[in-house]
């Protein structure tokens, strides 16, 4: 028996308290799959009543128990992990391949980080006289998007366990099954009752709810910054801690001294990962003006080499895009590329020849693009590249710079030192050099109307976590 109909509150599964259905669309087909339960102001009441009770005794629980208990939750997340896979295959459409190795990888790598860095993480420390003393700050709302379910649902609910919190999870009712298996995990791994709770529901109904409710602590939300903007809103009136990992327009720049063909070939396959649906996919490739046209042929040839296609098939590259308005918003971004001049090298609108149902794009890359273009400034979030030429170093900063968002940043160079310094001028929480490995125990979030907070590893117990000052304690 599935749990698609019900959420996990205090412990146990429980029916909505006024029953209310949503179809889940597979976007291969278009057609709906399934049917999840939605919530209402009623059944957040009672999940963040379930995690205040409980928060009164597991924020006494000792690190060794919290230990313990993420560990079991890794064991159980290994044993569900093909289950865990298959679900965003047919949610979001990721490609099986992309979304065993990626997708479910990124919930088993953020616990393994988690449990490292809590295994030696510092809840006190000595001033003079003073104690300071580190506390879980309460009742916690996790808030989570579609484009990287067990990413951000794992980078959020476990480090808050491991500072002593309880928490209350509202998965994206666009792609909520993923979700809906996590906390069978949970609760198999045996967590105590209402230390960890679920509904699913929609942004209005649940997630502003949750985000203005007075018995929640701390909201951690990772969307769009139109949404993000309208859940600080509402925290605000209860003066709570919000934690945001909002939109991103990253900046690539292929520095003159750069390997060309590996620096342009790497940047396509970076924006187009995940079918372009990351937050801080490097979507604005920033070439040397004299070199502009060979880089364009450089991201034809690689942007042609994707296959698309049937997410299930383990050859697919490129799986469709989540929904019909991510389709409908990103195929208006490319007929405005067009439309404002930009050179259209590869892709466009429409769908891919070969696919005549599916919300699939076609790998897109446009040339000779400039800053001011609706391409350049809006978060796309599909594969489109949009590459932009430069005519000195200065310019090339200046440009990736002038942006509203500030989530990450690129550098590519032959000679490491330059790029650091280069790296030293981006307003971007995360600034990547010569596309090196995924590092789960760097810091991530984003300058400017990127989001507020850092995620991962002990960066992300930070942020769970109040301070307390007591003076006087070594008299």
């Amino acid at each position: 028996m599935d749990h698609h109909k019900q959420f996990f509150i205090d412990g146990q599964w429980v029916d909505p308290l006024t029953p209310n259905l949503l179809d889940v669309i597979d976007p291969a087909t278009e057609e709906p799959y399934t049917q999840i339960a939605i919530g209402s102001a009623a059944d957040v009441d009672r999940a963040v009543a379930a995690a205040k009770t409980a928060f009164a005794t597991f924020s006494l629980v000792s690190r060794e128990e919290r230990l313990a208990l993420l560990k079991r939750i890794l064991e159980v997340y290994n044993e569900r992990y093909e289950d865990i896979a298959q679900a965003v295959s047919q949610e979001m459409g990721a490609p099986i391949s992309f979304a065993r190795e990626s997708q479910a990888g990124a919930g088993r790598g953020h616990m393994e980080s988690t449990i490292a860095a809590f295994e030696t993480y510092e809840f006190t420390e000595q001033r003079g006289k003073t104690l300071v003393v580190k506390e879980p700050i309460g009742v916690c709302a996790l808030i989570t998007p579609w484009n990287w379910p067990l990413n951000q649902i794992v980078c959020k609910v476990a480090p808050a366990i491991a500072a002593g919190c309880t928490v209350v999870l509202k998965p994206s009712e666009i792609a909520p099954i993923s979700g809906i298996i996590f906390a069978e995990v949970m609760e198999a791994a045996g967590t105590p009752k209402g230390v960890f709770n679920l509904i699913n529901g929609t942004g209005p109904d649940v997630g502003q709810i949750m985000a203005g409710h007075p018995d929640v602590d701390m909201v951690s939300f990772t969307g769009s910054t139109r949404a993000g903007i309208i859940v600080a809103k509402t925290a605000a009136d209860t003066v709570k801690r919000v934690a945001q990992e909002l939109g991103g327009k990253s900046a690539n720049i292929v520095l003159p001294d750069a390997d060309l063909q590996a620096a342009v070939s790497k940047g396509v396959e970076g924006c187009f990962g995940n079918s372009g649906q990351s937050c801080d996919a490097p979507t604005r490739m920033l070439v040397p003006a004299d070199r502009h046209d060979e880089a364009l042929a450089i991201a034809k040839t690689a942007a042609d080499a994707f296959v698309t296609g049937d997410p299930r098939s383990e050859d697919t590259m490129l799986g469709p895009v989540v929904s019909q308005l991510q389709f409908d918003k990103i195929q208006r971004l490319i007929e405005a590329g067009i439309k404002e001049g930009a050179t259209l090298v590869t892709g466009g609108p429409g769908r891919p020849e070969n696919l005549n149902r599916g919300y699939y794009i076609r790998p897109t890359i446009f040339g000779n693009v400039s800053n001011d273009m609706t391409i350049a400034r809006e978060e796309i979030f599909g594969p489109v590249l949009s590459i932009l030429p430069y005519k000195d170093e200065e310019e090339a900063v200046a440009i990736a710079n002038d942006t509203v968002y500030g989530l990450a940043a690129y550098i590519q160079s032959e000679n490491l030192p330059h790029a650091r310094k280069v790296a030293a001028r981006m307003r971007a929480g995360s600034v990547y050099l010569n596309y090196p490995d995924w590092d789960t125990f760097a810091p991530f979030g984003g300058y400017k109307q990127s989001g507020n907070g850092r995620e991962y590893a002990d960066w992300a117990i930070h942020d769970f976590l109040e301070i307390k000052g007591v003076v006087g304690y070594d008299a």
